[in-house]
C-alpha cells in the first residue's frame, strides 16, 4: 500500500486536485514512510527528481496532524536564489493546506522581518548566514522563536558537507536546537554523493532519532556525451554558437575571467546571451533566470553558479569548458537536461588543451562506472570554531569557555579537537586580545572588534572571506556587478575597458571613496581578474583514471578527430613508461620528472618529503612532481621514495616541522589570522597534503626495489611492526 494513504485527507486531496499527480515517485514513497515514522533521512536523487516534495509532503502531514502555533520547521539552502527559486513552490504547498511560509535573506525588507517576528509563519525558509543574523540580534526573541521547532530540512547538503559553510551551519543548528523542546527531525536533499552514510551521520548532529538513507534505484537512461579538442576561446566559442542555435543552453566554465570571455565572442552569434557568476548584480542574474525560463534561443554562460537546482526551465543543451574538477559536479550539470519525454541528458565539452582533454574523459569514464567523490570528513575546522565562539560572545555578550565548549564540542565539525586545544586556542586569543576575560567569562576583545566590529559586526555573520569590491554601474546608476579592488586599481579613466555580465564597458570614473566604478558601453574590452590563490586540487581517483586511460588502448568514442589524435600522440609518447614498473621516472639534464598520477594533495605531500631530503627544487602538480638540480640520477630516488613510506619518516618532529614551515601562506579563511600558528599551519596542510595517502603511495614501489636501496617499508626502525 502506497505511504500517500498516511497523509491527512486534506493533503492527498491538494495533491489530487491542485497539482495533478497521480502516484509519488519511488524516493517520495520511501522519503514519507522514513518520515512519517520520525526517522531522520538522507534523500537521495538527481537534479528535478523530486527531492522537494520527496520532504516536504511527509513533514506537511506532519505538521496537520499536531496544530502548534509558531515557527515548526526551518528550510535552509546555501544560495539565495535557490531559496528565491523555491519560494512560491513551497508557497503553493504550504497554502493549500492552511500554513505559511516565510522567506527570510538580506534582501528581504526589515518590516517583513518584523511582521515575521511578531506573529512566525510555520515554515521558515533562509540561509545559516541569515540564521545567524537572528542568534545575534537582540532584537529576536530566540527562546520563544524556537521552542516549537520541529523539523529542518536542508536542501543541496552536499554543498554544505566537509566545508566551513558546513560546519557553521551545524554550529548554527546546535545554538537553534538548544531552544526546542523536541528532537529536531532532520532532512538533507542531496545529489548523488559517494558516501551518504557518512553526511547522514554528520547531518544527525546531537539528535538521538534513528537515521536512514533514501537512494532509490535508479532507472539506467542513455546520455549523449561528445568531447571537442579546440585550439583557442574563440574557436571554442564559435563552435558552441553553432550548437546553441535555436536551442536553450546553459555554458558552464571554470571561472568568471573564461566566463565573461566565451560570453563576449557568443555575442551577435543569432543566439541570446547571459552571464551568471558571482561578480555579476542579483539584478543581472535574477533577470538572466527570469528571460531564460520563457524564451527559446538563448544561452547562459556561467560558473557553478546554476550548477545547484535553480530552476531556470527545460534545457535542451549543456556545455562545459573544458572540465569540471569531480564528478560530482559533472553529474549535476549534466542533470539538468534529459527532462522532458523523448530528450536525453546531454553534455558537450570543449577542451584547450591535453590536460583538460584527459580530465574530461576520465571524468565521464567514472560517471559511466557509477563512481562518484566521497564527501571529505571534516572534524578539525578550526577558522570555524574561531567564529563561532566570536559569535557566542557577542550573542551572550558574556559567556565561560565551559559552555562554550558544552555547545561547540556536540559540533562534528570539532569532534576532532580535544578539550586541552580548545583551551590552548582560547588561551591564544586572550593573549592576542581577541577575547578579553574577566571573572571567568569571556566577551569579545579589542582586536577583534577591531578587524570584525565594522558594520556592526557584518563579518561576523558569515565565514566567507569577503574581498574589498568596488560596485560597477552605468551612466543611468543601473548596477552591474562587483570587481576586486586589485583589478580596478590597474583601471584609467576613459582608456581602460573591460568584460562584465558578458558586455565590454569603458571606465568613466573611478570613486575610490564609495568604492564605485561608472561606466559606459565599448566597443570591446580585456577580461577582469579576480583573486585566486590556491591551485586547482584534482583527487587522486580521477588522477589514476587518466594514467589508465593512457596505458590503455580502447577507443574513446565520444571525442571529436582533433581529441582522437591529440589522444594517441599521448599515449604513444607517456605509455610506454608508464607501462613500466616501479616508478615511472624521466631523467633529463639536471631535472627528473616522476609521473605519479596521484592527484595534488598527494603530490604536494611527496614534492615536501623530497625537499627534506634533496637539495634541489621541487614543482608538484595533480599528474607529476618535476625535480631540478644537479647529480639527480634515477639510482637515488628510489631510496627516498622508500623512506617516504615509512610512517616514522612523516611523524618526525623535525621533518613534520619543517613541512609545516614550508607551506605556502594561503589565505583560507578571514578567521584564519587569529588561529596560533601551528593550527594555521595544521588547516593550510590538510587543504594541501595527504600525508596517509602520500606514504600509501610510497609504498606501492617499495618492495619493487632491492633492499639495499631504502625500500621496503620500515625495516629497522620502530613503526616496522606497526
Amino acid at each position: 500500500m502506497s505511504t500517500f494513504s498516511r497523509y491527512p485527507p486534506r493533503l492527498q486531496e491538494a495533491i489530487v486536485s491542485r497539482l495533478g499527480w497521480t502516484h509519488l515517485r519511488p524516493v517520495q514513497e520511501m522519503a514519507s514512510e522514513a518520515l512519517l515514522d520520525g526517522k531522520n533521512a538522507l534523500i537521495l536523487a538527481p537534479t528535478a527528481g523530486g527531492k522537494t516534495e520527496a520532504a516536504i509532503f511527509p513533514l506537511l502531514a506532519r505538521m496537520m496532524a499536531e496544530p502548534v502555533q509558531g515557527l515548526r520547521m526551518l528550510y535552509i539552502a546555501p544560495l539565495k536564489a535557490l531559496l528565491n527559486n523555491q519560494r512560491d513552490r513551497l508557497g503553493e504547498y504550504t497554502e493549500m493546506v492552511g500554513l505559511r511560509r516565510f522567506l527570510w535573506h538580506g534582501d528581504i525588507k526589515p518590516s517583513r522581518k518584523e511582521e515575521f517576528k511578531r506573529d512566525p509563519a510555520e515554515i521558515l525558509m533562509t540561509t545559516p548566514e541569515s540564521l545567524e543574523v537572528m542568534l545575534l540580534s537582540a532584537r529576536v526573541a530566540h527562546p520563544r522563536l524556537f521552542r516549537e521547532l520541529r523539523y529542518v530540512v536542508i536542501d543541496e547538503i552536499h554543498a554544505f558537507a566537509g566545508l566551513d559553510r558546513g560546519a557553521h551551519l551545524m554550529s548554527v543548528l546546535e545554538r537553534i536546537c538548544r531552544h526546542a523542546t523536541h528532537d529536531v527531525q532532520r532532512a538533507g536533499l542531496s545529489a548523488t554523493v559517494g558516501n551518504p552514510a557518512h553526511i547522514l551521520r554528520w547531518m544527525q548532529g546531537s539528535s538521538n532519532r534513528t537515521g536512514t538513507v533514501i537512494d532509490p534505484p535508479k532507472r539506467p537512461t542513455p546520455k549523449d556525451i561528445r568531447i571537442h579538442l579546440h585550439e583557442s576561446i574563440p574557436s571554442m566559442a564559435r563552435r558552441a554558437s553553432g550548437l546553441a542555435l535555436g536551442k536553450k543552453s546553459l555554458f558552464f566554465c571554470q571561472s568568471r575571467s573564461l566566463t565573461e570571455s566565451i560570453a563576449d565572442r557568443m555575442r551577435n552569434r543569432g543566439t541570446d546571451v547571459f552571464v551568471h557568476h558571482s561578480s555579476v548584480s542579483p539584478e543581472e542574474r535574477a533577470a538572466a533566470e527570469e528571460r531564460f525560463q520563457g524564451g527559446t534561443n538563448m544561452a547562459i554562460v556561467c560558473t557553478s553558479t546554476l550548477e545547484l537546482g535553480i530552476d531556470v526551465g527545460d534545457l535542451d543543451r549543456v556545455l562545459q569548458a573544458n572540465a569540471p574538477s569531480t564528478v560530482s559536479a559533472f553529474l549535476q550539470r549534466l542533470g539538468r537536461t534529459g527532462r522532458r519525454e523523448g530528450q536525453r541528458a546531454n553534455t558537450t565539452f570543449f577542451c584547450e588543451d591535453p590536460e583538460t582533454l584527459l580530465q574530461a574523459i576520465a571524468i565521464v569514464e567514472l560517471a559511466r562506472e557509477n563512481w562518484v567523490e566521497p564527501v571529505p570528513e571534516s572534524t578539525r575546522c578550526w577558522p570555524v570554531l574561531v567564529h563561532q565562539l566570536f559569535a557566542l560572545t557577542l550573542q551572550f555578550g558574556a559567556i565561560s569557555k565551559e559552555r562554550c565548549w558544552e555547545i561547540l564540542s556536540a559540533v562534528p565539525d570539532f569532534s576532532g579537537i580535544a578539550v586541552q586545544e580548545f583551551e590552548a586556542l582560547v588561551a591564544h586569543l586572550i593573549d592576542k586580545e581577541y577575547l578579553y576575560a574577566s571573572a571567568g567569562l569571556l566577551s569579545l576583545g579589542d582586536e577583534a572588534e577591531r578587524i570584525y566590529g565594522s558594520k556592526n559586526f557584518l563579518e561576523l555573520y558569515s565565514v566567507f572571506t569577503s574581498p574589498q569590491l568596488y560596485t560597477i554601474k552605468t551612466e543611468a546608476g543601473y548596477l552591474l556587478g562587483t570587481l576586486e579592488q586589485d583589478f580596478v586599481d590597474k583601471l584609467v579613466e576613459e582608456m581602460s575597458s573591460f568584460l562584465l555580465s558578458g558586455r565590454a564597458w569603458t571606465v568613466i570614473h573611478v570613486n575610490h571613496a564609495d568604492r564605485a566604478v561608472r561606466v559606459k558601453p565599448a566597443p570591446r574590452g580585456k577580461e577582469p581578474s579576480w583573486g585566486g590563490f590556491a591551485p586547482q586540487i584534482l583527487g587522486y581517483e580521477i588522477c589514476r583514471k587518466i594514467k589508465r586511460i593512457i596505458t590503455g588502448d580502447d577507443p574513446i568514442p565520444y571525442i571529436d578527430e582533433p581529441a582522437q589524435a591529440q589522444l594517441a600522440a599521448i599515449r604513444d609518447d607517456l605509455g610506454p613508461l608508464l607501462r613500466g614498473t616501479g616508478p615511472h621516472i624521466q631523467i633529463e639534464t639536471k631535472r627528473a620528472l616522476w609521473w605519479t598520477f596521484a592527484g595534488g594533495r598527494i603530490n604536494h605531500t611527496l614534492r615536501y618529503g623530497l625537499e627534506i631530503q634533496l637539495n634541489a627544487k621541487v614543482v608538484a602538480d595533480n599528474f607529476r612532481i618535476k625535480i631540478e638540480g644537479s647529480g639527480i640520477v634515477s639510482e637515488t630516488l628510489p631510496a627516498l621514495i622508500g623512506n617516504m613510506a615509512r610512517k616514522c619518516f612523516w611523524e618526525e618532529r623535525e621533518n613534520r616541522e619543517s613541512i609545516l614551515a614550508a607551506l605556502p601562506n594561503y589565505r583560507l579563511s578571514k578567521f584564519q589570522p587569529a588561529l596560533p600558528e601551528v593550527y594555521a599551519a595544521e588547516m593550510v596542510g590538510r587543504y594541501l597534503l595527504d600525508v596517509e595517502g602520500a606514504a600509501a603511495f610510497a609504498e606501492t614501489f617499495c618492495f619493487r626495489f632491492p633492499r639495499s636501496r631504502g625500500g621496503g617499508g620500515c625495516d629497522g626502525c620502530a613503526c616496522a611492526e606497526a
